[in-house]
C-alpha cells in the first residue's frame, strides 16, 4: 500500500496501547480513543456517509468477502471513492484487529463524505472522500442474556424511512426512524423494535433483520431493509439443513401471529425473540427453528465455513 503499508504489532495486554480498539484514520494507525471525526466532515453534519461491519470470530473474519462486496456496492451507489482496493482494505482491516489483539472483533468501514475544500462550490463530486477503519471488542446488538430468554419486541409507531428516499440496502447511519423506535420499545418494557414499511410491510430493526417462523417456514421480508450478510447466511443454512424458506412479503399481522420470531446481525449472529407485542411464543423460550438455525450458525463458523483466519 505505498507509505501506507501496515507494520505489525504484536503486543498485547496492558500494555497494549490498542487493547481498547484500533483506527486507521488519515492513513494511520491510532488507538480507538484518538479516532476523530470533524465537526465540518459531511459524514458527521449531514450523515453523507456509508459503513460495513464485519466480525472476527475465534481469529478469523466472517463472509468478509461478502461485506467487502456490500461496502464497495454502497460507495458506488453514493458516487463516493477512496484510494484503497479490495486486498489494500482487507489488509487494512485485519492490521486493525492485529494491533489490537482481538480474537473476537466488530470490525467497521466507513467512508464519510468529507469536508467541503475553502473557496469551492459546496457541491458532493467536489469533496474529496475519507476512509476509517477500526476494530473494537466484540459487540451484540443483544446481549446474551437477552437471547438466551428470548428477546422481546414490540412492533413500532413509527414507520420506517421510505426506500424512495434512503436506499435501506445502501448500509448509512439514518437512523432518526430507528431511535424513535428504540425509545417506543424502552416505554414499552421491551427490548427493541421492528419498523414497519408505509405500508404496513415489515421491514428491519434497528440493526438486524427480522424472520418469521410460519407453518414450518422461514420467512424473511422482500423490502426496506438491508440486504443482511447474517440474513444470507440464515437464507444459506436453510438450504443447507432443508428448513423451508421464502423472501416474500410480510405482513405485521403476520409476525404476531408467527410460531417464532427471531432476528439476525453481524453483531450477534441469530438471535431469537420469544416476545412480540407482548404476545408469548412457544414457551416464553426461543423456538426450536430459531435455535437449530442459531447452534447451526455458530457450529459452521467453527468448522470454517467462510472464514478468513488472521496471521496474527
Amino acid at each position: 500500500m505505498n507509505d501506507q503499508t501496515p507494520v505489525r504489532q504484536s503486543a498485547v495486554g496492558d500494555a497494549n496501547p490498542f487493547a481498547g480498539g484500533c483506527a486507521f484514520v488519515e492513513g494511520e494507525f491510532v488507538p480507538i480513543s484518538e479516532a476523530k471525526v470533524s465537526v465540518l466532515d459531511w459524514g458527521f453534519n449531514k450523515s453523507d456517509v456509508t459503513y460495513d461491519v464485519v466480525h472476527v470470530r475465534d481469529g478469523g473474519f466472517f463472509r468478509l468477502d461478502d461485506h467487502l462486496d456490500r461496502f464497495f456496492a454502497s460507495m458506488a451507489a453514493l458516487r463516493m471513492k477512496v484510494p484503497h482496493d479490495r486486498a489494500e482494505m482487507a489488509e487494512i482491516l485485519t492490521e486493525c484487529v492485529r494491533r489490537a489483539g482481538l480474537r473476537n472483533s466488530y470490525v467497521a468501514m466507513l467512508t464519510t463524505r468529507g469536508v467541503p475544500a475553502p473557496g469551492l462550490p459546496r457541491l458532493p463530486s467536489l469533496v474529496t472522500n475519507r476512509f476509517i477503519a477500526y476494530a473494537i471488542p466484540w459487540v451484540d446488538v443483544i446481549s446474551e442474556e437477552v437471547q438466551e430468554r428470548g428477546a422481546h419486541l414490540i412492533i413500532a409507531k413509527t414507520p420506517r424511512i421510505p426506500a424512495a428516499s434512503v436506499d435501506p440496502t445502501v448500509k448509512n447511519y439514518h437512523w432518526g426512524d430507528m431511535i424513535r423506535a428504540l425509545f417506543e420499545a424502552e416505554d414499552a418494557g421491551a427490548d427493541t423494535a421492528v419498523l414497519l414499511d408505509q405500508d404496513g410491510y415489515v421491514t428491519e430493526g434497528p440493526g438486524f433483520n427480522v424472520f418469521a417462523v410460519i407453518e414450518g417456514t422461514v420467512v424473511s421480508p422482500d423490502r426496506g431493509a438491508l440486504e443482511g450478510v447474517t440474513r444470507q447466511s440464515v437464507l444459506d443454512l436453510c438450504a443447507k439443513l432443508g428448513i423451508p424458506c421464502e423472501v416474500r412479503p410480510l405482513t405485521a399481522d403476520e409476525l404476531r401471529e408467527a410460531d417464532e420470531v427471531f432476528t439476525s446481525t453481524t453483531a450477534g449472529g441469530v438471535m431469537p425473540a420469544s416476545r412480540i407485542d407482548g404476545r408469548i411464543k412457544g414457551n416464553d423460550r426461543p423456538g426450536p427453528v430459531s435455535m437449530r438455525l442459531k447452534e447451526s450458525y455458530w457450529q459452521f463458523h467453527r468448522d470454517g465455513w467462510h472464514i478468513t483466519p488472521i496471521d496474527y
